[in-house]
């Protein structure tokens, strides 16, 4: 396979994964992603290398989620720190999965998290991000 179609190849499954994942998770993730891989594939081959780890570290940083890697334990940390109730959900903990709108109680990201959109809460004994609609887009483990 050329280096070409590998590139064009990247791109695809980049630009597929970020079309597929909810929206407030790509906000943050896409960028962050795209920033870290496009340099790291500079330094190593050069403007080609920028433009295939680009691509690569886009689709990864949205798989990411909306906090950085290097954020989730300092995250996890906080909200630990914080000792705040945990909501029981019969449903799965996961990416997608819509919290009610009653009975849960919902607190913002401190900004140091560049979370923008985002607020937490406490779902079985699990820290969880969720959108405006409650929906699920980031869990923290």
């Amino acid at each position: 396979m050329s280096l070409k179609s590998t590139t064009l190849t990247s791109l695809l499954a980049a630009s597929v994964l970020a079309l597929s994942l909810p929206m407030a998770a790509q906000a943050q993730g896409l960028v962050r992603g795209a920033e870290r891989g496009a340099q790291d594939g500079a330094d190593a081959a050069g403007p080609l290398g920028a433009i295939v780890g680009g691509a690569v570290g886009a689709a990864t940083g949205t798989v990411g989620g909306i906090l950085g890697i290097d954020d989730r334990p300092r995250f996890r940390q906080y909200v630990t720190r914080e000792r705040r109730p945990s909501y029981a959900y019969d449903g799965d903990v996961r990416v997608g999965s819509v919290l009610p709108g009653t009975g849960v109680t919902y607190y913002d990201v401190p900004d140091e998290y560049n979370a923008r959109g985002a607020r937490y809460t406490i779902v079985n004994e699990r820290p969880v991000l969720v959108d405006r609609s409650h929906r699920i887009v980031e869990v923290i483990d």
